[in-house]
């Protein structure tokens, strides 16, 4: 898994290491951080391009992010998609969950999945709900799950 900048900039160290360094010096510069973390996707013919997203907000003062893509290619329903976009920000919010506990750093976990009935996104709500819940993290959905509906969406 490559992760980068938004700059393009790659980053070469774990991403555990690298949000480890990042914590400490936001924190030094005087900064309350939560992290929040989601995936978008886009299925393009064949491919479904996927993007996953840390999000490093700065209470009051605007945040960044670290940006990972991969691409799957393999026929699937909306279903299976959102489930895996789920899957792989729950992978990453878990990899850090230890890290950001050691820091005191609120996590969230963004599901890009539509509250409302009426979007076909609707039909993993629950499922997706449970997983994250399941995993002691804290869900957000649509419209409240910024990180994998606009972050992430920009970066697919």
């Amino acid at each position: 898994m490559h992760w980068r900048r938004l700059n393009g900039q790659a980053i070469e160290k774990p991403i555990v290491e690298a949000v480890k360094e990042t914590i400490i010096r936001e924190k030094a510069a005087g900064y309350k951080l939560k992290i929040c973390i989601g995936t978008d996707s886009q299925v393009k013919g064949k491919v479904a391009e996927f993007a996953s997203v840390i999000v490093f907000l700065r209470e009051k003062k605007g945040g960044f992010m670290f940006i990972s893509n991969y691409k799957m290619e393999k026929q699937m329903g909306i279903r299976e998609r959102m489930i895996l976009e789920v899957a792989r920000s729950v992978e990453v919010a878990y990899s850090l969950c230890d890290l950001l506990d050691a820091h005191d750093v609120a996590l969230e976990v963004h599901a890009d999945i539509n509250t409302d009935p009426h979007f076909k996104s609707n039909t993993a709500l629950s499922e997706a709900m449970g997983y994250i819940l399941g995993m002691g993290f804290v869900f957000k959905a649509k419209p409240d799950a910024f990180a994998s509906s606009t972050c992430a969406d920009k970066m697919v």
